[in-house]
């Protein structure tokens, strides 16, 4: 970028910097639109399952059934429902009334009583599977809870149950809002950065002030940094008010370095803006290129960078495809800092990427800058 005049440049993004002032949709996108996507993000989706209403149909009066009944209302997650009969429970769960139900049969304790396998039948709704995965699993860790505090030894005398003592690292509480929303930070950054300088440069071609700009000795490399720099700055804001509210309004912890992530914050805006300058200055029309920033923005950035479909679990060329987006680098930086602190051999390689995306992007967007109208 050589011939690049401190006083032109300075002028360039004076003048930039008045534009972002006088239009208020800049501070809408910058400031309003990251808050109202976090919080619509951070509670909106959730996948804790707090409180789960399950049926419990039992068909046995002996003092094994009623003690394993009694281990279903001791667990905190299941709120327990009674029904007249199996009919009675499946028509509550069809009509969304419960999320599974558990049939304890009339042999039960018989069963149990003479050494022989004693099962339990258990029905979900598999309309919503992630629910009906939990109720299967809360209810085979109170069946193995129960077997163990039961189990007989030689002379007749129960077996004290297992203790098992459980530890997550990084997210003690498993509260699936801490894990969320850093990867909603990386979709809302894109989404921002993509959008606000997809219509700088066509705003410029379709109020006429292009042609001026040209006649004047402004350079390509002038021209492309005085639309970078302003909303630099601007997404740096609006990253450093996502992280605020994270942390201080929705009680996500940051363990991470602070200087990291605006490392990681700088590469990242580096590609998304770049990629939104490329759009406006091919498209050349305001309306075209905030719908395709949306579009190539929001979606890949949703979808396809690990915020909520983990990447492991898609096909292989889904999950290659998923390398050439800026979001699922930035995704990952995020919650590592956020959950488990500075680790490098995370951090190391996605900044790496993110910097060679904000290279490609700048670069194509430097090769279609040009001095003409044509």
């Amino acid at each position: 970028m050589s011939g690049i005049s401190p006083r032109r440049l300075l002028a360039l993004c004076r003048k930039e910097s008045y534009q972002i002032v006088r239009d208020p949709s800049n501070i809408l996108i910058a400031f309003v639109l990251p808050v109202m996507l976090l919080f619509l993000y951070g509670f909106a989706i959730n996948l804790d399952i707090n409180l789960v209403r399950i049926g419990v149909l039992r068909l046995d009066d002996g003092p094994a059934a009623v003690s394993f009944e009694e281990q279903l209302r001791g667990t905190p997650s299941f709120e327990i429902h009674h029904g007249a009969s199996l009919q009675a429970l499946q028509g509550a769960m069809a009509r969304g009334e419960i999320r599974g139900l558990v049939v304890i049969q009339n042999d039960f304790s018989t069963r149990w009583a003479h050494g022989q396998s004693a099962a339990i039948q258990v029905l979900t709704d598999g309309s919503e599977p992630n629910t009906a995965n939990f109720v299967s699993a809360y209810v085979q860790g109170a069946w193995e809870k129960w077997q163990e505090a039961r189990a007989p030894l030689s002379d007749g005398t129960p077996v004290p149950g297992l203790e098992l003592r459980q530890r997550a690292w990084y997210n003690p509480a498993t509260i699936s809002r801490d894990y969320l929303v850093p990867g909603s930070i990386a979709v809302v950054m894109t989404v921002i950065g993509a959008l606000l300088t997809s219509l700088v440069v066509a705003r410029e071609w379709e109020r006429g002030t292009m042609e001026a700009l040209l006649a004047t000795p402004v350079t390509a490399a002038e021209l492309l940094l005085s639309k970078i720099l302003p909303y630099y700055l601007l997404g740096m804001v609006a990253m450093a008010l996502c992280t605020l509210v994270a942390v201080v309004l929705m009680g996500v912890p940051f363990r991470g370095s602070f200087l990291v992530l605006a490392g990681s914050s700088t590469l990242f805006l580096g590609a998304a803006l770049g990629f939104g300058l490329f759009l406006s200055t091919t498209l050349r029309n305001q309306f075209e290129a905030a719908q395709a920033a949306l579009t190539a923005g929001f979606l890949p950035a949703m979808m396809l960078s690990g915020f909520v479909f983990e990447i492991s679990s898609m096909p292989a060329p889904v999950r290659l495809l998923t390398r050439l987006f800026p979001a699922r680098y930035f995704t990952s930086s995020l919650q590592t800092l956020f959950q488990a602190g500075t680790v490098r051999s995370i951090l190391v390689p996605d900044c790496l990427f993110l910097a060679l995306l904000m290279a490609f992007w700048i670069t194509l967007t430097a090769r279609k800058t040009t001095r003409t109208l044509d």
